[in-house]
């Protein structure tokens, strides 16, 4: 309220130009600054800390004009009014605040609606504690929420306290949480440590400081964190009933990722579903199937259920293709087209060849089978066997192989 005074006191006074002077200039310095220490800043950052280099860049122009600010209202205080200045500052370090929740909440959090609610309300909050300290009643609202409360047998809970628990624990958790993506994407970029090992590493750490942080918000607000043994009992009580299925799952998890036996990329058949393993979770794995559809699939079904691991030793998937010509075509000439169409495509090996083999002699005609090898089962088998086709049925109609058609020989009587 006091700066507002002063700004009305100095409206038609030198004074208020030139604050209004320097807060331009403070602005205009903080955007230069940005704009050189921020590709600075970028060009001589790891890659490993993006997450850290990002939230400073998120507050640099506001800390930037902040700190112009600061030192002209120190010098201009000892012969004018500054009310302007501290109106200004006081904005800079509520925009400055907001740019940071926000940057950290989209990095942690995936999009969604609830994180837009959340953005907005934080918004809402800042911009409403500057308001109030703005016009003076910042003072009045807190000794009114102090006031305002209920009691807990012999303890009186204030609207206040409430409050300052929800802010610190709110707190403590994000700052937790950006803790652990800094050091999950440091262990993640370890290349020296087998990948499975990397994912356990970051789950363990992100547990870890998720735990160490609900601890340090309840020691905090003032909460006796010996209670949580009580807790703890009855969540081991959970676990032996209604939650074994859930316990199970992330054991599960664990178990999968220690003994190596799958890998992110590998390519499985698990009930029937045939794809990709694109994420391996704590309590689930995610499938990508061909067709671009993910399966969620529990880590308890991959311990349970038979798996097949197209790519446990060897990523080397055959490939195997029927074909069948007349009894009147030519067999070896045949056989070499049918070899030669699977060498001509470029997904199939060379080492080991392809193959033709007489599978049987069938009612209608001689039954080949061609099997190749690929080295990208990920990528599927439909089209490869179609380009093959294509390329036999073009060269037996140039050599004259003909197909059979089914023949049914019917008599009357």
């Amino acid at each position: 309220m006091h700066e507002i005074k002063e700004i009305w006191g100095d409206l038609n006074s030198q004074s208020l130009l030139i604050q209004l002077t320097v807060i331009a200039v403070s602005l205009i310095a903080a955007w230069f600054a940005n704009r050189l220490l921020g590709q600075h800043i970028m060009k001589s950052s790891q890659e490993n800390w993006q997450l850290g280099i990002g939230g400073v860049k998120r507050v640099l122009f506001p800390l930037t004009a902040l700190a112009c600010v600061t030192v002209f209202r120190v010098l201009l205080s000892q012969t004018q009014h500054t009310g302007a200045l501290k109106l200004a500052a006081t904005l800079l370090v509520a925009m400055a605040a907001i740019r940071l929740a926000v940057y950290l909440l989209r990095y942690i959090f995936a999009p969604s609606g609830w994180l837009r609610t959340t953005e907005n309300f934080i918004v809402a909050i800042v911009w409403a504690v500057v308001a109030l300290h703005l016009t003076g009643l910042l003072p009045d609202t807190v000794a009114l929420l102090e006031q305002t409360g209920f009691s807990v047998g012999k303890r009186q809970i204030s609207v206040l306290l409430i409050l300052q628990a929800v802010i610190t624990g709110a707190v403590t958790l994000v700052a937790t949480l950006w803790i652990g993506r800094l050091l999950e994407n440091k262990v993640m970029r370890a290349e020296q440590i087998e990948l499975n090992l990397r994912v356990v590493f970051a789950k363990l750490i992100r547990i870890l400081l998720i735990v160490v942080g609900v601890l340090a918000a309840l020691s905090a607000i003032g909460f006796d964190i010996t209670l949580l043994s009580v807790f703890g009992g009855a969540l081991g009580v959970g676990l032996g009933f209604g939650l074994q299925k859930i316990a199970s799952n992330y054991l599960s998890g664990f178990i999968i990722l220690l003994d190596h036996s799958l890998h992110m990329g590998d390519v499985l058949t698990v009930d029937g579903h045939y794809g990709v393993v694109h994420q391996l979770r704590g309590r689930y794995l995610v499938l990508r199937k061909l067709d671009g559809t993910e399966v969620v699939i529990p880590n308890d079904t991959l311990i349970t259920s038979t798996v097949i691991n197209h790519s446990f030793s060897d990523r080397n998937a055959r490939v195997q293709i029927p074909v069948q010509i007349s009894y009147d075509s030519p067999l070896d000439k045949a056989m070499l087209i049918i070899k030669s169409a699977a060498f001509d495509h470029v997904r199939v090996l060379k080492t080991p060849e392809p193959d033709v083999l007489v599978q049987g002699l069938g009612e209608n005609g001689i039954d080949l089978q061609l099997s190749v090898w690929v080295d990208d089962p990920e990528e599927g088998f439909g089209s490869l066997k179609s380009a093959i086709y294509m390329k036999i049925l073009a060269e037996f109609k140039a050599a004259g192989v003909t197909i059979p058609y089914p023949q049914r020989e019917v008599r009357m009587m």
